[in-house]
């Protein structure tokens, strides 16, 4: 009876359902893109290493301001160098500079980032040269000119041209020969490694910084690639009294430390807290759509229950008890709730699957979010249903037969 009374009033029942199916759909839409978001995030982070220290150099002071860190030159090759070699639990060190450039190829000219490194930067960072080839250690000590794009950097530059290898570009009015494409990565928060280009960090230091530094080839940072994610602490405390020692910074009579050392494992467990974080706040947003679709089921509801009255005095009036008449309301209130439920719950799923095929991130769907989107949703429709079924389950059946 529940079912036919639904029936015969097909528009109500479907306005009444479009509370409920917005709010499952926003709520299972939008748990499926925030897990699928962090997943994505998650990965690309380490695809670049869970296991990495990188250890930047101070910041410079400008008067009162205080500059970015890696502004100051307070690290040096050689301190790369002594951290292989005395820090346990080390597996390699790659030295880096980083410095923005102007380069030109043909007709274009664009702004880019460029880093000079070493041979270790690909096993370090966990990227390779999809096509050509790294800079090797003999390059890097004769401070060669050769380069090695991102993907992005190739496009921009090279546009259409089918192989890179071999190309000239000129960075800062410097001529570099392309030896490589590096594979894509994505961008990795304000930093995207496909737009990038590698030189040697030899050459970058003689022929587009300058060695500033008095006690050695000057670094902007240091990556350290440890054995283990288990030894990152161990490592980070071993570095961090090393490069005291060497700069001769004595935390005890007030010394600062001229260098920051950035924890990967850290980043990563902060990244994926505040991206859970966030969507927690947008689910718990989007649930009061689904408070709304409750509050225009128990509207409705009230109404078909004015509606009806002289159908309830017919129907107490031949022997249904109220129990029958709370039954058959509870029932329309749980039906629409559920079947809006439903169809919400395969909307959102749908909407999930595009934005993550339109996106480009993995399409994650917890079995919990669908349960907890459902029981939410038959749990509304009982609670609007409650009020309208006693309404209707203690009219008094000749009142109600008299009623117009």
């Amino acid at each position: 009876m529940a079912i036919e009374a639904l029936w015969s009033n097909k528009l109500r029942t479907v306005l009444t359902m479009l509370g409920i199916i917005i709010g499952i759909t926003a709520v299972i839409a939008v748990t499926a893109i925030g897990q699928g978001t962090q997943k994505a995030t998650e990965q690309r982070l380490q695809s670049l290493g869970t296991d990495i220290l990188q250890v930047q150099s101070g910041a410079a002071r400008s008067g009162a301001v205080r500059q970015g860190s890696g502004s100051a030159t307070t690290l040096t090759l050689e301190d790369s160098q002594a951290i292989a070699q005395q820090v346990l639990g080390v597996e390699q060190v790659s030295a880096f500079l980083q410095q923005n450039a102007q380069v030109v190829y043909a007709q274009n000219n664009d702004s880019m980032t460029i880093i000079g490194t070493d041979v270790n930067y690909p096993d370090v960072r966990n990227t390779h040269p999809q096509t050509g080839r790294f800079f090797t250690q003999e390059e890097v000590d004769g401070a060669k000119p050769v380069a090695v794009l991102g993907p992005t950097a190739r496009d921009d530059l090279l546009g259409t041209r089918s192989n890179a290898e071999g190309a000239q570009i000129r960075i800062s009015g410097q001529t570099y020969d392309v030896i490589g494409v590096m594979e894509a990565k994505g961008a990795q928060g304000p930093q995207n490694p496909d737009e990038q280009i590698y030189i040697p960090l030899t050459n970058m230091s003689a022929r587009l910084v300058g060695n500033n530094s008095v006690k050695g080839l000057a670094v902007r940072g240091v990556y350290v690639k440890v054995k283990s994610q288990d030894q990152l602490d161990a490592a980070q405390y071993q570095i961090t009294n090393l490069l005291r020692v060497r700069h001769g910074i004595f935390p005890e009579e007030g010394d600062t430390d001229d260098f920051r050392i950035v924890n990967s494992a850290d980043i990563i467990n902060t990244l994926t807290s505040t991206a859970s974080l966030f969507t927690v706040m947008v689910v718990a947003i989007a649930a009061i759509s689904l408070i709304v679709g409750g509050i225009g089921i128990a509207n409705i509801m009230l109404v078909s229950v004015v509606e009806r009255t002289r159908e309830i005095g017919i129907r107490k009036a031949i022997g249904a008890t109220s129990a029958a008449i709370l039954s058959q309301f509870l029932a329309e209130a749980v039906i629409i709730a559920a079947m809006g439920g439903v169809i919400g719950i395969g909307l959102g799923v749908a909407i999930a699957f595009a934005a993550s095929n339109l996106f480009k991130f993995p399409f994650v769907i917890s079995l919990w979010s669908i349960l907890l989107g459902f029981g939410l949703t038959f749990l509304i429709g009982l609670l609007a249903g409650v009020i309208p079924a006693r309404n209707a389950a203690s009219l008094d059946p000749i009142a109600a037969l008299r009623s117009d």
